[in-house]
């Protein structure tokens, strides 16, 4: 995360009094980090599928009869006359660009093969339906390699082409169509977007339907998830719009990679504004990614989540729509995945409804979610403890005196917490750093300061403070001095002898006669 990043992250909880929309806006910009994180399970081009599924545009099965013409030979043989040594010459190509390790790409993009690819996809040019199967499919290898390659294939025109042969009455020729469109889509947002203005969402709507095959269907899902996939800029909203009764219908699915791609998809218009993540709520997907949560697959936790992670850092009323759909307690059984990732983004997502309002901070300890963080904070890994660390301090901001005791008492947060000054990372130090200085804000208007002292320093977090005065980083050493300097300065042994806590029931009492506290006293 840059340092820009970092200071709009730290400015959503530093002030005693938030004006949440605001905070919501800057806490939408933190999120950055996360998302561009690689996708597990997720590749946009050069799609992976199994040896039997004969329409594969990327490998033949181990079997295949070698090539035995020169490329020379197969450029000659696809500009000939006679139809049969086109379909010869066409099939050679193909099974080049098919093969396992190094295919020719750039050697028969020099000896002109693009365009004559192109030509054989057009039916004013030839009858044979094979020759353009396979000229498709020579079209969607080379598209599948890097951006220069796929480059030539837009500017030879192909994108036109492609989006006409959707309509093909050959289900094979038209899934082929979608395989190279979806390569093309996922090269970049300026090749997705001549996807888009070449109408493709016009061209794959009516392709999905009860009767689709599922490996068609996969594809149709794959090339979706591409087409609102980048952003720099994102891809016009009007038409990605017109995706998301599909994509939300197609939640409701029974197989891994459509559920996997669609997810993906509303990954991606969620990373957005929250007009874009409102359309995606009216689309009613909340509750079927909520119910996602629950799923024993990877490979559809980890999209699903990054989705509902996104809407939370919406408005409130969005967040609501989480709360209501039952999120809270899967993210509490997902902050115990036995996979880091999920944890990390599990706890980013509570981090930000604890961002939200007292209401939803209060909906989180009803769900029992601190406990799950207190293990986090003990126990995880580093970058899901950074993200606990977030949902701590943001409470300790947002919330209510009781909420923020809560944590201390009940959920005894404040040990695993004051832990993570020793982070190697000075951002994490810095969350931690400015959620004590929170909580030192609230013991000072409750009388308890001296008994915070207390539990800070039998905690370690004094000597911690006092060597992060020593720090490189400017900013972490100059806030570690600040909270020594206000809070510890004036203590000695005396006054901690004379100002230690009562003991009451077990716990120790803040200082019951000082105002604003409630009868009875906060305790720490």
């Amino acid at each position: 995360m840059s340092k820009a990043d970092s200071n709009s992250r730290q400015g959503s909880y530093k002030a005693n009094s938030i004006n949440t929309q605001d905070s919501r806006m800057r806490r939408h910009e933190v999120t950055i980090e996360l998302r561009k994180s690689k996708k597990e399970d997720q590749m946009f081009k050069r799609r992976n599928i199994n040896d039997e599924d004969l329409t594969s545009p990327l490998k033949e099965l181990n079997g295949q009869s070698p090539v035995q013409l020169s490329v020379d030979e197969i450029v000659a043989a696809m500009n000939s006359e006679d139809q049969e040594r086109q379909f010869l010459g066409m099939q050679s190509a193909r099974k080049m660009l098919s093969r396992e390790r190094n295919p020719p790409i750039d050697l028969m993009i020099g000896k002109g093969i693009v365009p004559i690819c192109i030509r054989f996809l057009q039916n004013t040019f030839i009858t044979n339906s094979m020759l353009q199967f396979l000229a498709a499919w020579a079209l969607t290898n080379i598209a599948s390699g890097t951006s220069d390659q796929t480059r030539c294939v837009i500017e030879h025109n192909a994108v036109p082409h492609f989006v006409a042969l959707l309509q093909s009455k050959s289900i094979n020729l038209a899934e082929q169509a979608v395989w190279a469109l979806g390569n093309i889509a996922g090269d970049g947002a300026a090749a997705r977007d001549i996807v888009i203005h070449h109408n493709v969402i016009d061209g794959i709507l009516p392709l999905i339907n009860n009767e689709t095959p599922l490996s068609f269907l996969r594809n149709i899902v794959w090339l979706m998830s591409n087409l609102c996939r980048n952003k720099n800029p994102s891809p016009p909203f009007e038409q990605v719009k017109r995706l998301l009764p599909v994509l939300s219908q197609l939640l409701l699915s029974q197989d891994i990679q459509v559920l996997a791609d669609a997810c993906w998809a509303l990954s991606y218009v969620t990373d957005d504004d929250n007009t874009k993540i409102q359309a995606v709520v009216d689309s009613d997907a909340v509750p079927r990614l909520v119910k996602l949560l629950q799923m024993d697959e990877p490979s559809i936790i980890v999209p699903a989540l990054r989705s509902v992670g996104n809407i939370v850092t919406g408005t409130d009323q969005q967040t609501d729509v989480v709360i209501a759909s039952g999120g809270l307690p899967r993210l509490g059984l997902l902050l115990q995945h036995n996979k880091s990732n999920i944890v990390k983004e599990a706890a980013w997502t509570v981090s930000n409804i604890t961002a939200g309002n007292q209401k939803q901070i209060q909906a989180v300890i009803q769900a029992g979610i601190f406990q799950q963080l207190r293990t986090v904070l003990e126990k995880g890994d580093f970058k899901a403890q950074k993200e606990a660390a977030w949902a701590v301090t943001n409470t300790t901001t947002s919330g209510t005196p009781e909420q923020i005791v809560d944590l201390i008492e009940k959920y005894k947060i404040l040990k695993p917490f004051i832990d993570l000054l020793d982070a190697k990372d000075p951002r994490t130090i810095k969350v931690v750093q400015t959620g004590l200085s929170n909580l030192f804000a609230l013991a000072e208007k409750l009388g308890g300061t001296e008994n915070l002292c207390l539990m800070v320093e039998e905690m370690g977090g004094l000597d911690k403070l006092e060597t992060l005065q020593q720090h490189e980083n400017e900013e972490v050493y100059k806030k570690a001095y600040a909270i020594i300097d206000t809070y510890f300065s004036n203590a000695d042994d005396e006054a901690e002898q004379e100002l230690a806590p009562q003991e009451v029931n077990g716990a120790l009492e803040f200082n019951a006669t000082q105002p604003k506290a409630p009868e009875g006293g906060y305790t720490f």
